[in-house]
């Protein structure tokens, strides 16, 4: 893939937990020169010992968040150095007030927070978030809202958004339930 795109273009590798330590440490070593932006959860996710392992042992940036529930987890995550970034899921983390926890932490540790999922609301939270990185965006539920999230050049566009984001496209949701 890094050959087929240019160099400033963002490849994010996703394991999703599904390595045991030692193998994440045998098969990412392989991808260290490969200029990977990072690779997210190659292990369980509250193997925060096993990430620390893969961590301290590669080149490329581990990611990590989005299976914690709430930021107790985070804490421990930061405490055992099991990744380089991390990403909590804002329903997950602890809703808005949860977010804010996890952001404290972030920037506390200097650690860049992404979102996992959920744009509608994360860019919000992203803004208010001092160690921003990446925002995970998916179109999943534009056909039914109100006013999806604005994209130029890449980029989600938030002025005029108050509350959540969201409302709903009422007749498009009852065209779903029918």
């Amino acid at each position: 893939m890094r050959k087929a795109i240019r160099s400033e273009m963002a490849i994010m590798v996703d394991y999703n937990q599904s390595l045991t330590p030692p193998e994440a440490v045998r098969r990412l070593r392989v991808l260290d020169d490969e200029g990977l932006t990072w690779v997210e959860e190659p292990v369980l996710a509250h193997d925060y010992q096993g990430h620390a392992l893969v961590a301290r042992e590669i080149k490329t940036p581990i990611q990590c968040g989005e299976n914690w529930w709430g930021p107790h987890d985070m804490k421990q995550a930061i405490e055992a150095g099991a990744s380089d970034y991390m990403m909590p899921d804002v329903m997950k983390i602890g809703g808005v007030t949860g977010w804010m926890r996890a952001a404290s932490l972030a920037e506390a540790y200097s650690i860049p927070l992404s979102n996992h999922l959920w744009p509608e609301i994360s860019t919000q939270l992203m803004c208010a978030t001092p160690t921003a990185h990446f925002l995970e965006y998916a179109n999943w539920w534009n056909s039914v809202l109100a006013e999806p999230l604005e994209l130029e050049q890449g980029m989600a566009i938030v002025k005029g958004i108050t509350g959540s984001g969201v409302a709903w496209n009422e007749k498009a949701v009852e065209r779903f339930l029918a």
